[in-house]
């Protein structure tokens, strides 16, 4: 129980890096740079779902693999995230179009940075939560 009490939890601090990422690249303008439809507000309503959704993803960390290779397993337990939000919820929830091309034709590209982010903060804070 322990385990997937601290998977959650750096799973939630992931997506909190995460979505603060996204934040700030909107407001720097990378996200109109690249042609990307995604320059969310900072608010509750858009920040909680994340947090949340983050912490549930961030129980695959409790898989037995990897466990002396933390940068892979984050990048590849990142790319689980994404293929959720690129196949999933952009075509069929939020009517995006699928891989959520939009929004601008980098938006694979992307969501598989930010999700990135999401696997290597949630890895490492894993790692140093031990």
């Amino acid at each position: 129980m322990k385990t997937l009490l601290v998977c959650f939890a750096a799973g939630a601090l992931g997506a909190l890096v995460n979505s603060l990422a996204l934040w700030q690249a909107g407001q720097l303008g990378i996200a109109h740079w690249a042609r990307v439809a995604m320059a969310p507000a900072l608010s509750a309503g858009w920040l909680y779902p994340r947090i949340v959704w983050g912490g549930l993803f961030g129980l695959l960390f409790a898989l037995p693999f990897l466990k002396s290779r933390v940068l892979l397993k984050g990048t590849l337990l990142s790319l689980v995230p994404t293929a959720f939000l690129l196949f999933y919820l952009y075509p069929f929830k939020w009517h995006r179009g699928m891989l959520g091309m939009n929004l601008g034709m980098w938006t694979p590209a992307y969501v598989l940075v930010a999700n990135w982010i999401w696997g290597v903060v949630t890895a490492l804070t894993l790692r140093f939560a031990k």
